[in-house]
């Protein structure tokens, strides 16, 4: 399905950032996952066992409104994300929703350019159905005052990744 807009992963400049020390304050412990599935947001897609990783604290907002100006206020919400604990080659932004990191439920939280949310979305599909995500997200941008879309894990709150519209 052709997209107006694109899954973004967290950009190699943050993740190194992330990795000394996080968006809380404090320097981040790597690990092995020894099970795998960890949904990792520096590469979109599930960690696999024996992986090295690091569960940092990010907050997904600040980047953008540096970028854009935005002042998100409040809506500069902190939480736990896993990223690989060294940089890794899988590096993901590309047309739609990313099917790999869907679970069950997922909620599309749409912000305006000034950083406010505008409203959400909940998602409830089983993973065989994740590609009907785009079909919603189409929705959700449809409205102009959409900048972008943070998709959560309803159950953790967790950032998953984040929606933009495309450039030309």
């Amino acid at each position: 399905m052709e997209t107006d807009y694109e899954s973004v992963a967290v950009a190699p400049d943050v993740l190194a950032r992330l990795r000394r020390r996080d968006d809380a304050g404090r320097v981040p412990r790597p690990f092995t996952d020894d099970e795998g599935g960890a949904p990792l947001r520096c590469c979109l897609r599930h960690s696999r066992a024996g992986e090295r990783l690091v569960l940092v604290s990010y907050a997904p907002l600040r980047g953008w409104a540096a970028r854009t100006g935005a002042e998100p206020g409040p809506y500069d919400e902190v939480g736990p994300v896993f990223v690989h604990a060294e940089p890794c080659d899988g590096q993901v932004s590309g047309p739609g929703y990313p099917a790999a990191l869907h679970g069950a439920r997922r909620v599309l939280r749409a912000y305006d350019a000034g950083g406010r949310i505008l409203g959400g979305t909940l998602v409830e599909l089983p993973r065989e159905r994740a590609g009907e995500v785009d079909g919603l997200l189409a929705e959700v941008f449809a409205d102009p005052a959409v900048a972008l879309v943070h998709v959560r894990a309803v159950e953790f709150g967790c950032f998953m990744v984040e929606i933009r519209r495309r450039t030309a």
